[in-house]
Formats: structure tokens, sequence, C-alpha cells
């Protein structure tokens, strides 16, 4: 069997699900958490590789960190990232990857922004956070 042949196939025999799959809802699913003021978000929904939703409303930025190798995707708006000390701006749909110890920082661009981050392996703190029953954020509108 090829490798993109191993991609699409069935699990060996014998194995089975860690869990059931979902399409979570993040504002309804985890609860809000706020950064700094104008920078919140849902944290940790997943397991092995969780993902998490980063509010960006202008002029918040978060601010410049390393950790594990972590995914962004734009959801909405545009992002100023510094990967690396290389400016970019990202629009809707654009993924940036960030390898690990790499120092980061990103910041709204124009309008409100919405990132998603797939990270891994999983950091305890938003796992943590997503488990701790909180008050749900006001859902914001995107004008």
């Amino acid at each position: 069997m090829s490798a993109a042949e191993q991609d699409v196939a069935a699990p060996e025999p014998g194995r089975q699900p860690t869990r059931p799959g979902r399409c979570p809802e993040p504002v309804r699913d985890a609860p809000a958490v706020a950064f700094v003021d104008g920078l919140g978000g849902h944290p940790a929904l997943g397991g092995s590789a969780p993902a998490s939703t980063v509010r960006f409303a202008r002029p918040p930025e978060a601010p410049r960190h390393a950790r594990d190798e972590e995914a962004t995707v734009v959801g909405q708006g545009k992002l100023a990232l510094d990967l690396g000390g290389s400016g970019q701006r990202l629009r809707r749909s654009r993924l940036a990857v960030s390898p690990a110890n790499v120092f980061r920082a990103a910041r709204a661009h124009g309008r409100r922004s919405l990132e998603y981050q797939v990270y891994c392996p999983p950091r305890q703190a938003p796992l943590d956070r997503a488990a701790t029953p909180g008050p749900k954020e006001e859902r914001w509108t995107w004008d």
C-alpha cells in the first residue's frame, strides 16, 4: 500500500476510536478566556492535537511568546503576524505554521480578527481552562 493510500485507509484491525468525533461550537462548548483587554478566546477543543479560537479587537496584540509547534488559520479579518522576526499580513483562510521555540506575536490588522490555533503537543493550561466551568463570553458582532 502506498503512503497516499495509507492516509485514507481504514484503521488497522483491532484499533478502536479514542473518543467520538464532534463538530464543537467554541462559544457554546468551551468557557471564554480573556488574555488581555480586547484579546480572548475559547481554549482547547480536542485531545492530542487541541484547537483554540483567539479573538482580537483592534488594537490588542498577542504578546511575543514562544512555545511548541502551532498552526494558525485566520478565520475572519486580517492579522499582522511576526513569526521569528519575519512580518506577514495574513487574510482570511491563510495558514501560518510556527515551529517550536520560534518567537511569535500577532495583532488585529484593520478591524476585529478571529484565528484558529491547532497545537501539538497539547498545552496543559488551555486544557485546564476548557475543563473549568465559567461564564460564557458575549457573542461578538463582526460589522
